[in-house]
């Protein structure tokens, strides 16, 4: 079918609705919610519910402020989102093992109190392992993951140097000398094989859940943000790949001008790519990358997808992100060798932000579906805004909000502004969805809109406030750490949701 000139894409089919909800927020056993038992509930409650769709945000091990979004690896698992319960069904930890693991909130992820423990128990089930596992399916994963070996020694030689990022450890080693690198497997060769086991145990754990996923014919929706950390195992590994100054750090990095949210832009500090030696290599990187992301998830939702078109270029030295250049991105062309490399790409283009002319043609040169956020539709007094649900085309996935916003009860609830947006809401609220209370009326809102799919966070589903906000941008504190608390699976909560399907 064709809208506006867009084709929808077939992974969008069949027309569904799901919940955003990151899997550090399930309601887990042990402190932070994980790919267990616990993930295979929520599947069922999905199911149960009348939803198909779950979008998980990044799994990859998280970094400063805890936030998926930079990590030490685009292609590694986080380990914090291993199910401990599971390893002790495989026999891997015992009881005993769990008698000093603090009592933590129900509600919130305390990482402090958690990481210390959940390290310790994962070293020991997986020296277990290497000493008593079953190694075939372990070394069937060594042979397959091309980017294991250079994570776990980035990893391992981190933690020699610990508060240091690479470009600052001895000069051999930020080179990648091979006899350095071959003194390292010699003298920390456990070190390593830990570091590898504890990817194998979120492989293997994930393989069940994604085999329940399709049981159940529930899509998940991954996150992939478009730029890696400086200090990582992608950019150490490929330097030549990333703009960097002859001492490895970043000569430019990423970020997006001033605009009417912020008067000095946004200066994330990623380095930036030198698509220049991308295409020489036929972006072989970038296909292993995406080949990751599509053996884990049904979907890739690309973050900034913008940047692929043209993206903000900030001198290093600079503060802020207000003196910078545009440079092109690599394009369609990128793209197509992509597809070349792996056929269809089934990715979603977060789109938000003020759009280039360049970028909304690649977008719809690719087909790629779009974001729509409603509450981004109460911003101004406008009956045009291509937020109201009305405006909508099909090729698109609708939220109330996503991971960077408020919560609807929030967003609504907060001063002179919150005030304001609730008499647009008033005004603009469709006669279908009066009668639903706040916040409902709004997912109801987004239910009869065109788009193929809508998202709901889990948060809006619940009538929740600010303070379950999962990730405010430009903070670094209080972020990631909202949780279910385990009461919310019930026969309400999955009626509610069954009131929303898709017409």
């Amino acid at each position: 079918m064709t809208e506006c000139g867009r084709e929808t894409p077939e992974y969008l089919s069949p027309r569904a609705s799901g919940i955003l909800l990151p899997i550090s927020s399930l309601p887990g056993a042990h402190g932070i919610g994980d790919i267990g038992p616990v993930a295979l509930r929520w599947l069922e409650f999905l199911h149960e519910s009348g939803q198909r769709l779950w979008q998980i945000l990044p799994i990859h091990p998280t970094g400063y402020g805890n936030s998926p979004y930079q990590s030490t690896s685009a292609m590694a698992y986080n380990p914090l989102l291993i199910s401990l319960e599971q390893l002790a069904y495989d026999g891997l930890l015992s009881r005993v093992d769990f008698i000093d693991y603090p009592q933590t909130s129900l509600d919130c992820v305390e990482y402090e109190r958690l990481i210390p423990f959940r390290e310790k128990l994962l070293r020991k089930a997986a020296e277990k392992f290497l000493k008593n596992g079953r190694l075939s399916g372990y070394n069937g994963f060594l042979a397959e993951q091309s980017w294991l070996d250079d994570y776990a020694l980035f990893e391992v030689i981190s933690g020699q140097f610990p508060g240091h990022s690479w470009p600052e450890w001895p000069e051999a080693l930020r080179g990648r000398d091979i006899g350095a690198l071959g003194e390292i497997r010699r003298k920390l060769a456990t070190e390593l094989a830990i570091v590898k086991v504890k990817q194998y145990f979120f492989y293997d754990q994930w393989q069940w859940l994604r085999q329940r996923a399709r049981q159940l014919s529930i899509k998940i929706i991954g996150d992939m943000p478009i730029f890696v950390a400086h200090h990582s195992a992608d950019v150490w590994s490929n330097p030549e790949l990333f703009d960097l100054q002859e001492n490895g750090t970043p000569r430019v990095v990423a970020g997006v001008p001033p605009d009417y949210f912020s008067e000095t832009g946004q200066r994330w500090g990623n380095p930036l790519y030198r698509w220049e030696k991308h295409a020489e290599t036929q972006y072989s990187w970038w296909t292993d990358r995406l080949r990751c992301a599509m053996a884990l998830y049904d979907v890739v939702r690309i973050d900034h997808f913008r940047a692929f078109a043209d993206y903000w270029e900030i001198p290093a030295a600079e503060k802020t992100a207000i003196r910078g250049v545009w440079r092109d991105g690599p394009g369609l062309n990128f793209f197509s060798k992509l597809r070349e490399q792996l056929g269809e790409l089934p990715i979603i283009a977060e789109d938000l932000g003020i759009l280039s002319d360049a970028a909304i043609n690649l977008r719809d040169r690719l087909g790629a579906p779009g974001l729509r956020i409603l509450l981004f539709a109460f911003d101004g007094d406008d009956h045009r805004s291509p937020f109201l649900p009305e405006n909508y085309i099909e090729n698109c996935v609708a939220y109330t909000g996503t991971h960077d916003n408020d919560t609807a009860v929030g967003t609504f609830s907060r001063d002179d502004a919150g005030k304001m947006r609730r008499i647009l809401l008033e005004k603009y609220l469709p006669e279908t969805c009066v009668d639903f209370q706040f916040p409902k009326n709004l997912l109801h809102w987004l239910a009869r809109s065109p788009a193929r799919w809508v998202i709901y966070p889990m948060q809006d589903i619940l009538g929740l406030n600010s303070d379950a906000r999962t990730n405010t941008p430009g903070h670094t504190e209080n972020n990631w750490k909202w949780k279910l608390n385990g009461n919310e699976f019930t026969e309400n909560v999955r009626d509610s949701l069954k009131q929303l399907g898709l017409r």
